[in-house]
């Protein structure tokens, strides 16, 4: 127990450190962009980052992350904070510059958080990642990395480079929640416990194994539904804007006459000439 609780505290050290070192990289670039860029960098994009790596922290190194072992609805916070609702802050808070599109299809980062989902809440898998510190922190990693990879397209959506309709989008989060749907259904209506490890658990806030069960299921369904049909509404807003082509570049948004050709020639201040 005391090389549990020695490694536990070291481990929350390390992440703290890590999580601290990126948002003082963070804010230092944030305030260079800002310097020189004011009107282009907002100040509610640093908000989301920092709140981004505080769920982060939340999730893997505060008290919630030593009842993981002990409840399953722990482990559905730490799921949800990592892949649901860190990463689209995180993106969010990054600040809008020219990045390269269109190197991987949309469709690949929907499989890869499907997968990572799927996977990990299969039991035997599951249980590794409960009795192996290093899977478990590898089960962690694929959350947020995954989580960040299929909020990637709706946060910062890429019509110009792809070829897919950016309408899309709205069908991609739709099919991502059928496999939450699937497993929170799943885990809500089977009438026994899925993970027996829970089963010898201490009875954490009353209460029992199944129930911890059905509650994790719950939470799951609730949150990601939610989550998904903000981020849809917000996306449906942004395309149907007026005022959306604003953020074009300057080329796309001056038009173009091929004909007839027009064009005005400057020959003496008293002529003007046509052609």
């Amino acid at each position: 127990m005391m090389s549990h609780l020695h490694h536990s505290a070291s481990q929350t050290f390390s992440i703290s450190g890590v999580l601290i070192f990126a948002l003082l990289v963070y804010l230092r670039r944030w305030l260079r962009l800002r310097s020189h860029e004011r009107d282009k960098v907002e100040g509610w994009r640093a908000g989301s980052f920092v709140s981004g790596l505080l769920f982060i922290w939340i999730a893997t190194a505060s008290p919630l992350a030593e009842l993981d072992h002990e409840m399953l609805t722990a482990h559905m916070v730490q799921h949800l904070l990592l892949m649901t609702l860190a990463p689209p802050l995180i993106l969010l808070g990054i600040p809008r510059k020219p990045l390269a599109h269109g190197l991987f299809h949309p469709a690949l980062f929907w499989f890869a958080a499907a997968a990572t989902l799927v996977v990990w809440h299969i039991p035997s898998v599951f249980m590794l990642g409960l009795q192996s510190q290093m899977w478990h922190e590898i089960e962690q990693a694929s959350f947020l990395v995954t989580g960040l990879l299929f909020w990637w397209p709706v946060v910062q959506p890429w019509p110009r480079a792809s070829k897919w309709p950016e309408s899309s989008i709205l069908l991609y989060l739709f099919l991502a929640t059928l496999p939450c749907d699937i497993l929170s259904g799943f885990l809500v209506f089977y009438d026994r416990v899925v993970y027996p490890v829970f089963s010898a658990s201490p009875r954490s806030f009353g209460l029992s194994a199944l129930e911890d069960q059905q509650c994790a299921g719950a939470l799951m369904w609730t949150c990601v539904t939610v989550v998904y049909v903000i981020a849809g509404a917000v996306f449906t807003a942004r395309v149907l804007s007026p005022h959306r082509s604003a953020d074009q570049p300057d080329d796309l948004a001056i038009p173009q006459f091929d004909s007839p050709r027009i064009a005005v020639r400057h020959t003496d201040p008293h002529r003007i000439e046509v052609v």
